[in-house]
């Protein structure tokens, strides 16, 4: 069996976040804020897998047909997101993720409906081209797709990061990838070959509690696992509805060795849901304006 068959491949991830630079050697992909995943297309079907290599595409009935755009066997990488307003709303796009409903499912794909946007193919046809340069897969994917509402390829410049960036902030876009043109593509791993400029930062979290503010406003209490121990890592209220309160499950039990004053109204909840918090970037170990983005499903609870 091969890596389409076994479906064992892993993204490749980004090593770290740079200020912005320019590099004949590289090109530029707008940041789009979605659901990394592998698309294996073949046979008739589409199989989506997030990180974790979870299939997700039942949350997404509207891209289970996009096969039809791709010519041949081949494992995708890409980005679902949810455009609105011409914009990736990732609110849009975790809430669906936490559905379970069919028939809700459908409604909200009605009414928001997912594309996919990939930039990279690993797999193409009976072989591994994971070893090829990039420009060269590059090269293949153009190939591969023809573009519809639901799958697109996503556009590159060369050289020029510093302007790609300066117009993903006018957008307020999430920020741009650079990526070296001779890199190859290493499942699962960090590599500098590829790097991001954020207009934000973002971080995940686990949530240990909420605070109820007022009659719809809520805190909810942020933490991390630190050598085995549940630290405490602040709170965010922005972007926090009483909906994704609601996913949270009551214990009553503060997870907390050490805790700041001021919780004693606080719910505690079980630590089985990690949520991504936005912020301003900045050198001191506090979150500067953060924003809550959502929940995630394709990390490990343990992990953080």
């Amino acid at each position: 069996m091969d890596m389409f068959d076994e479906r064992s491949a892993s993204p490749m991830l980004i090593a770290q976040q740079m200020e912005p630079f320019d590099d004949p050697e590289s090109i530029y992909e707008l940041k789009l804020d979605g659901i990394r995943g592998l698309s294996y297309v073949g046979d008739g079907s589409v199989d989506f897998r997030n990180k974790r290599n979870m299939q997700i595409g039942p949350k997404f009935p509207e891209l289970l047909n996009i096969f039809e755009n791709v010519n041949g066997r081949c494992i995708l990488d890409g980005e679902i997101v949810v455009l609105v307003d011409g914009v990736p709303d990732f609110y849009r796009l975790q809430k669906r993720t936490l559905m379970t409903d069919p028939f809700k499912i459908q409604m909200e794909a009605k009414r928001y409906p997912a594309s996919f946007v990939t930039f990279d193919c690993i797999f193409h046809g009976n072989q591994e081209i994971i070893w090829q340069p990039l420009m060269r897969r590059k090269e293949i994917l153009s190939k591969l797709v023809r573009e519809n509402e639901r799958i697109a390829v996503s556009r590159y410049i060369e050289g020029a990061g510093r302007k790609l960036y300066q117009a993903a902030d006018a957008r307020k876009l999430e920020g741009v990838v650079a990526k070296r043109k001779d890199s190859v593509y290493l499942p699962g791993k960090r590599t500098k070959d590829w790097v991001k400029f954020k207009r934000m930062s973002d971080e995940d979290f686990l949530v240990a509690g909420y605070i109820r503010k007022g009659s719809h406003t809520f805190s909810l209490i942020l933490a991390k696992h630190v050598r085995g121990k549940v630290v405490y890592k602040g709170h965010v209220t922005a972007g926090v509805t009483e909906e994704a309160v609601n996913f949270l499950k009551i214990t009553g039990k503060n997870p907390f060795q050490i805790l700041p004053t001021g919780h004693e109204n606080a719910i505690w909840v079980e630590l089985d849901h990690v949520c991504v918090v936005e912020y301003m970037p900045n050198t001191l170990n506090t979150l500067r304006q953060p924003v809550f983005k959502g929940y995630r499903d394709d990390v490990v609870v343990s992990d953080i």
